[in-house]
Order: structure tokens, then C-alpha cells, then sequence
């Protein structure tokens, strides 16, 4: 979802307008474990936890991992949209631990990556990440936790005003879709100023905003120029080179 838009209505929707208008965000579809068809390589493990709140685990098929990725979902996207992201990276000695948040949105729980890296991932090097809204409040939790965090992953998403990351030494990677409708294009370059000066932005060519998660179309986004496959293609290859260079 967009990342500052969203907030301020979706929180309308709860507090201001009553259950019934708030339903259909109220009373989100259930936490799907596994939906994700396997591809090449080996099966990754796939599991449901608990760390102050439901968390999807897409673990490597030996168990040997080197890294986790705590990725906050996208507003008012359930979390299984990502486990293609887990899949691809497992085979890479990374753990992707996907939280649910409250109502689906990571501005309810932007602290969240204390409590799922420290009970689900021990002694691990600790990359935070999110997709759109996920992303913005990924990046501010990096800004209060520069210390804690090995690494930092924005999909279609840029650090809000107040976080300013530039003097913080966290390997950075922004990646923004070619045609994305929602994340604007001068925002998340923008953005940059608010990076550490070695972020690197990769454009996911033909992409649109919705490419980075697997729900389906969404109003309002761009139109796409290559197919899901060549774009998830793409946003692996980045994914993948920027997960292996982290020690």
C-alpha cells in the first residue's frame, strides 16, 4: 500500500467511522501457512511462531542459517503475500521472519523486530526490510535501533521525514518498480538524502508496486511492462547479491 496515505485513513476506518465500516479491516483473512508453490532447489521450512504476535518463518531446508530478515508487510497486507520472498532467499542461509501486524498495519508495531529477531532468530546477524508502509516503518525502526540492525531493505518505500539514517553504518538497499503507481518515484529517490551514502537504489524494470507481494492487483498502481515471473526474477537477483554480502 502507499506508504504515508494509508495510515491516516486506515486509522479512521477503526477509530472514527465504527465497526461496521472498519470490518472488512477488522476482521482480516487468516494467516495462511505454505500457500507458496515450491520452485527449484531444496523445500524450505515453513512454519508458524509466536514472538508477541503471529510470525511466518521461511527457514532454509538444513536449518543452517547465517542471517534473518524480519520483513514487515505492506499496509493491510497479510503476511503469506511475502513467503515467495522467503522461498527465494532461504537456499542462501537466510531465515525471513514475517510478522502479522495489528490490523495489518506495521505503524501499530513498528517495534516488532526487538521481540521476533531476539526470540526467533538468536545470535543471528539481523537485516529489517518492508514492503511500502512495511518499509517506511522498517527504516524507522533502523533510525532508533542503528545498533541492532546488520542491514536494511526498502521494497517501493523511503524513510519518512524524521528518520534520518546518514550517519548510521547499515548496508542499505532500496528497490523501486519501474511503473509503480502508488510509491512515487521522486519520493523514494528523495528518499536517498535520508539513506546511509552507500544505499544502493535498483529499479525493477516493467514492475509495478504490487510485483513485491503476492495479492493481486491494487488500485491506483501503474501498469506493468514485463510479467510477475521476470519481475520477482530481478527483485531475487537484488535480493540475493545484497543478502550475500552481509557477514
Amino acid at each position: 500500500m502507499k506508504p504515508r496515505s494509508v495510515i491516516i485513513p486506515a486509522l479512521a476506518l477503526l477509530l472514527g467511522y465504527g465497526v461496521g465500516v472498519a470490518q472488512p479491516i477488522v476482521l482480516r483473512d487468516p494467516l495462511v501457512v505454505g500457500q507458496d508453490a515450491v520452485v527449484d532447489g531444496a523445500v524450505p521450512r515453513v512454519s508458524l511462531a509466536d514472538a508477541g504476535g503471529d510470525v511466518l518463518v521461511i527457514e532454509p531446508a538444513d536449518g543452517d542459517a547465517r542471517v534473518a530478515f524480519v520483513l514487515y508487510p505492506g499496509g493491510l497486507v497479510r503476511p503469506q503475500a511475502y513467503e515467495w520472498i522467503g522461498h527465494a532467499l532461504a537456499p542462501h542461509g537466510v531465515t525471513t521472519l514475517i510478522p502479522e501486524m495489528p490490523f495489518d498495519l506495521a505503524v501499530l508495531g513498528s517495534d516488532r523486530v526487538t521481540q521476533v529477531a531476539g526470540e526467533l532468530a538468536p545470535g543471528l546477524d539481523v537485516v529489517v526490510g518492508g514492503h511500502s508502509l512495511g518499509g517506511v516503518m522498517a527504516a524507522t525502526y533502523a533510525a532508533k535501533h542503528p545498533g541492532d540492525v546488520d542491514g536494511l531493505v526498502l521494497l517501493a518505500a523511503y524513510p519518512s521525514d524524521g528518520d534520518d539514517l546518514t550517519a548510521a553504518a547499515i548496508p542499505t538497499l532500496s528497490l523501486m518498480a519501474e511503473h509503480d503507481g502508488l510509491a512515487d518515484e521522486a519520493d523514494v529517490r528523495g528518499g536517498l538524502d535520508r539513506l546511509p551514502g552507500d544505499a544502493r537504489l535498483a529499479v525493477v524494470d516493467g514492475a509495478v508496486h504490487s510485483f513485491f507481494g503476492r495479492y493481486g492487483p491494487q488500485d491506483g498502481d501503474g501498469v506493468p511492462t514485463v510479467s510477475r515471473a521476470t519481475a520477482e526474477a530481478q527483485i531475487t537477483a537484488e535480493l540475493v547479491a545484497f543478502f550475500d554480502a552481509v557477514d
